[in-house]
């Protein structure tokens, strides 16, 4: 045949597949090599290669690149399957040390040997070997490998309810005892809240007092101004032994109810810094809800304290609060003097224009008390001596704020009353449980106890009791408690929340009557006014359904039925209905735990809020549904 110049010869090189382990090489295929040879080519078995003129060369480099193209696929197959089957290996060899470590936690040890007994010696494990020992399942070594077998899991250690200490007689004969002990004896309990307008010096206040007292350390006061020194706040130094959380030391305002303990001659104190921002009322409500007694601090400089009394300020809300849930004793503490250089007439100004505003407020003349103090030279808290007490000695020889502090009287504690303790904070315990503290409004509770939690389905049992930062075994009506419960899951458990026992629950209400005193407003209430339930820690939305009619301050007696407005200062029967707080879906509403104020007072007061601004506050009559 004649030379024909272009013409295309295709080779093709056949490499058959090779599995190994089910890996496949990307070049285990029909690998297709295309040569495009200027002479005319004649390819036989074997291959006889016939061309004319200088071309030789060009086949032979041809053929050569065959060749290498061959050695680099046969290299490269072999490296990588070198690497497959050693990275097997080693997973193989952790997946058998993983199954044999599992193997030892999950069987138990072996019994000792009886005598005459034959143990068999123990298999020692060869460590770095590439190939499993025999008896070991590969199929779980390769899912082991892939870490697909099931985690194990720690088996729960199931925790055995707490016994119960007393039969019920015999747990309140040992109340009545510890009350009776209590008033001859022992130090009475009494919770106080610290109330008044925001910059006012509340938490200034009682961390100086605490100091005074010995509640605070010196290493922690040092720490304290440090750190507020460098915060750029050295004047909070004080309170930040009660306003503990970031935000509250990086904006100097307290947010919420600070809980402390003090001591004094007569009197166990448990103490609640409530905050004076109008943004807090809430939780100010919260803990006033928990107190027996009052302390108000006041700024004596100039046009502070207008500030504060005047519309708009706290001073004024503070009082109708308190008193409207039933805090009938209030301790006057007139702070920030020493920047009137101790003025007198400033004091008695103040005093005197406070006094008629707590007797119009429902505060009998003999339990409100007032003094001078300062909390930032710590002059008349504990004692007035010393050069920066100089000046007040001169013009003041009454008691103390720690002799007035000593002197309040608490309430009577109905410990045969059911038990009722509303939730006011939820956190976690220790361990596996939950705590939840709050103040008991009645009753006696104690270690083993199984309480319902309503509104809800659920129980839990009290695990611990803690009061006054002590554990004790039980407590009783007026205790500011904090509750470590077990056998419930903390999602049911919520702030507003009401624990009873399961044979003497607490009514739910939707529906209700009360009476309600109106404060100073600018617009009058009307049927259909939408409103902010406040029931101790709870918060809810509610309207005035009815009018039913306005009552007589004095006597009780009516005045007028079913009036078409209520405008301030007026007192009047009204019906309350609540709404539901979802915005889509089936409206339904959830009731609140109450109870008549004639049943249970602490159960049956509650207070009425509208555009941030405190309308009323009333008393339960009667519960619909």
């Amino acid at each position: 045949m004649g030379p024909q110049l272009g013409r295309t010869v295709h080779v093709v090189i056949v490499s058959m597949p090779v599995s190994h382990h089910h890996h496949r090489h990307p070049f285990h295929s029909i690998l297709p090599v295309q040569m495009t040879l200027w002479p005319t080519l004649v390819v036989g078995h074997p291959w006889r290669i016939t061309e004319t003129g200088d071309q030789q060369l060009l086949l032979k480099l041809n053929l050569t690149l065959i060749v290498w193209i061959i050695v680099v696929i046969c290299a490269d197959y072999f490296v990588f399957g070198f690497v497959v089957r050693y990275t097997a290996a080693r997973e193989r060899e952790k997946a058998q040390k993983r199954l044999e470590a599992a193997a030892s936690r999950t069987v138990s040890p072996m019994p000792k040997g009886k005598k005459g007994s034959n143990p068999q010696p123990k298999t020692p494990v060869r460590s770095g070997a590439a190939t499993p020992s025999r008896g070991v399942d590969q199929r779980a070594l390769d899912i082991s490998a892939l870490n697909l077998t099931e985690k194990e899991e720690k088996p729960q250690i199931i925790e055995e309810p707490p016994k119960i200490s007393f039969a019920r007689e015999k747990l309140l004969e040992e109340a009545k005892k510890a009350l009776d002990a209590e008033g001859r004896n022992n130090k009475k309990n009494v919770s106080l809240v610290v109330i008044g307008h925001v910059d006012a010096g509340k938490s200034t206040l009682m961390g100086r007092l605490l100091y005074e007292l010995g509640r605070l350390d010196e290493k922690t006061r040092i720490a304290n101004e440090r750190g507020s020194n460098k915060a750029g706040k050295g004047s909070f130094s004080w309170a930040w032994s009660l306003d503990g959380t970031t935000e509250e030391r990086e904006r100097g305002i307290t947010m919420d109810i600070a809980l402390q303990s003090m001591v004094t001659p007569h009197r166990q104190i448990t103490i609640l810094d409530a905050p004076g921002h109008k943004d807090f009322i809430p939780n100010m409500i919260s803990g006033a809800s928990q107190a027996d007694c009052a302390l108000l601090v006041v700024d004596a400089t100039t046009g502070e304290f207008e500030a504060g009394f005047n519309r708009g300020g706290q001073t004024r809300e503070h009082i109708l609060l308190v008193r409207s849930l039933g805090v009938s004793q209030v301790i006057v503490a007139v702070n920030k003097l020493d920047q009137t250089n101790w003025d007198k007439s400033r004091y008695d100004e103040i005093c005197d224009f406070l006094r008629p505003f707590l007797t119009q407020s429902g505060y009998h003349s003999s339990k409100t008390k007032f003094v001078p103090v300062s909390a930032m030279q710590g002059v008349n808290l504990a004692t007035r001596e010393g050069d920066d007490g100089k000046v007040l000695r001169s013009w003041y020889d009454g008691p103390s704020l720690v002799d007035c502090l000593d002197q309040l009287e608490p309430p009577t504690r109905d410990i045969y009353a059911p038990l009722r303790i509303p939730i006011s904070n939820v956190f976690k315990g220790q361990g596996s449980g939950v705590a939840v503290s709050g103040r008991l409004c009645g009753g006696v509770v104690q270690v083993g106890d199984r309480l319902r939690v309503l509104p809800g389905d659920e129980t839990a049992i009290v695990k611990t009791i803690d009061f006054e930062e002590e554990n004790v075994s039980w407590a009783i009506a007026g205790s500011n408690v904090t509750i470590y419960l077990t056998a419930i899951d903390p999602v049911h458990l919520n702030i507003g929340s009401v624990l009873c026992y399961p044979n003497e629950l607490v009514p739910l209400a939707t529906i209700f009557t009360a009476r309600v005193i109106v404060f100073d407003i600018q617009i009058p209430i009307t049927t259909g006014t939408s409103v902010e339930l406040f029931h101790h820690s709870r918060d809810v939305p509610a309207t005035i359904a009815n009018l039913i009619a306005t009552i007589d301050r004095a006597t009780g007696d009516i005045v007028k039925k079913k009036p078409r407005v209520l405008t301030k200062g007026i007192s009047a029967e009204v019906q309350l209905s609540l709404r539901t707080t979802s915005l889509s879906g089936p409206s339904v509403v959830r009731p609140i735990p109450l109870e008549p104020f004639s049943v249970n007072k602490d159960m049956g007061r509650i207070l009425l809020r509208r555009g941030g601004e405190t309308i009323g506050a009333g008393i339960v009559l009667e519960i619909f549904g």
